[in-house]
């Protein structure tokens, strides 16, 4: 186990915050993809298919006590393929690989939540909740 001091941990987020908002005057992106993420972390994207794509606010978020919470996605992302959420990949606004993250419905504690995990070709996408935590 390890136990970061209150400041480490908030510094550590705003490392990944600023590693999102890096692809400036672009903002990241919040790439949804079903099956699961790729392994190692970063690595190529294979088999699975890309549902959604949304893009993050500028400066992405906000960092206290310990959580990178990502300020609300003002856009709904139309799907542009039929399945099951897996795993979401957050990008910065240059295409580079910041971070893959797990998804779950609203109040599932999954750091990327979405109004619903079955996503339908054409259908809205939305992400009621993004957060980062290093505890």
């Amino acid at each position: 186990m390890i136990a970061l001091n209150p400041t480490v941990q908030d510094a550590m987020l705003q490392a990944v915050a600023d590693a999102i908002d890096a692809g400036s005057p672009s903002p990241g992106l919040i790439r949804i993809y079903d099956g699961t993420a790729p392994d190692p972390p970063g690595a190529d994207v294979t088999t699975q298919t890309l549902l959604a794509e949304l893009t993050c606010s500028l400066p992405c978020g906000t960092v206290a006590d310990g959580t990178l919470t990502l300020s609300p996605i003002a856009e709904e992302g139309n799907a542009p393929a039929t399945g099951t959420a897996g795993w979401a990949r957050i990008v910065d606004g240059a295409g580079a690989w910041v971070a893959d993250l797990d998804v779950g419905t609203t109040g599932s504690g999954a750091a990327i939540e979405l109004n619903a995990v079955e996503i339908y070709q054409g259908g809205i996408v939305r992400i009621t909740q993004a957060t980062l935590s290093a505890v």
